[in-house]
């Protein structure tokens, strides 16, 4: 009878923790908002964040005739911020593949010397850096060219050139753990069998550690290259000659000229923001490929879709 009880009408069992009046408002909105696909509700976000900063940007009443009139000189500041992170991030990941190299070496000045590189540069601010670079060498190259070296004028380096070189060097560092942490995280079974073949140290590394070590290096490196990126604008601080001005420094010197700053600050960082969203949205990409092979078809995705990265 008490079965007959249980499985006779509908309602007649509830299922554990349903409660007793039913499901409550919250309860409800959730069932709701199940039905609705994420990126239908990620929309929803971006516009209301968008419409936000739009009230925001009206309240403030910049000048938008000034801003349009200024546009054209500040973005043409983009190609020296490029060049400025291009060029640091090339040498950055040179001295990142010697120094976590080093790093895993048996050699003990091969491994001191790159523990004192990454210690300096870590342990130290990037803007002194640049100020020790490009006043530092400067005062060398100066005193070597008194003492009769005229070689010495290879060290006085223009703002532009002593800021690539620091961002590089500074980065590098950084990219020094970043490296050896990939490389490391091959299995050592790969190392013991590229030797039973007979491989040498570099051919090891080329054709088997470092071609695996690369899937895990890219993601940081990425972010390592939109952080520099935006550090770039710290090479203003330096001085540069008008044609050699990247983004902030023009913006700056721009809104102080005409008593507008806060518009020319505004410009530069939506400019800023654009060229992230270009090489982040490039970065996912080659992640999503380098991934290929190592990442099961049916791990979980943000957003949905096959694929294990977010997109």
């Amino acid at each position: 009878m008490e079965v007959e009880k249980q499985i006779g009408g509908a309602g007649a069992t509830r299922p554990p923790g349903f409660p007793e009046g039913g499901l409550t408002r919250w309860q409800r909105v959730e069932q709701a908002s199940l039905r609705v696909p994420f990126r239908v509700k990620l929309a929803v976000v971006w516009l209301a964040v968008l419409a936000v900063l739009g009230v925001l940007f009206a309240l403030v009443q910049f000048d938008l005739g000034w801003m349009a009139e200024h546009i054209r000189f500040i973005s043409l500041g983009i190609p020296f911020t490029l060049l400025i992170s291009v060029s640091a991030i090339i040498l950055a990941v040179v001295l990142a593949v010697l120094g976590s190299l080093a790093r895993l070496s048996r050699n003990p000045i091969a491994f001191g010397l790159s523990g004192f590189y990454v210690s300096f540069f870590r342990g130290t601010p990037l803007i002194v850096q640049m100020f020790l670079i490009y006043l530092g060498l400067a005062q060398i190259g100066g005193n070597l060219q008194t003492m009769g070296y005229e070689w010495g004028g290879l060290l006085i380096l223009e703002g532009l050139l002593a800021g690539i070189l620091a961002l590089g060097l500074n980065y590098g560092a950084y990219m020094t753990e970043i490296f050896r942490a990939g490389i490391q995280s091959v299995a050592h079974g790969q190392a013991e069998a590229a030797q039973a073949l007979g491989m040498s140290y570099g051919q090891m590394m080329r054709r088997i550690i470092l071609p695996q070590a690369v899937r895990v290096i890219i993601p940081p490196t990425g972010n390592e290259f939109i952080a520099m990126l935006k550090d770039s604008a710290l090479v203003s601080f330096l001085g540069t000659v008008v044609s050699q001005m990247e983004l902030f420094r023009r913006a700056q010197l721009t809104g102080i000229a005409d008593f507008r700053p806060f518009e020319a600050l505004v410009l530069a960082a939506a400019m800023y923001w654009a060229l992230t969203t270009v090489f982040t949205f490039f970065q996912q990409r080659l992640e999503r490929r380098m991934s290929r092979g190592y990442v099961r078809a049916g791990s979980f995705q943000l957003g949905g879709g096959a694929g294990g990265h977010a997109g």
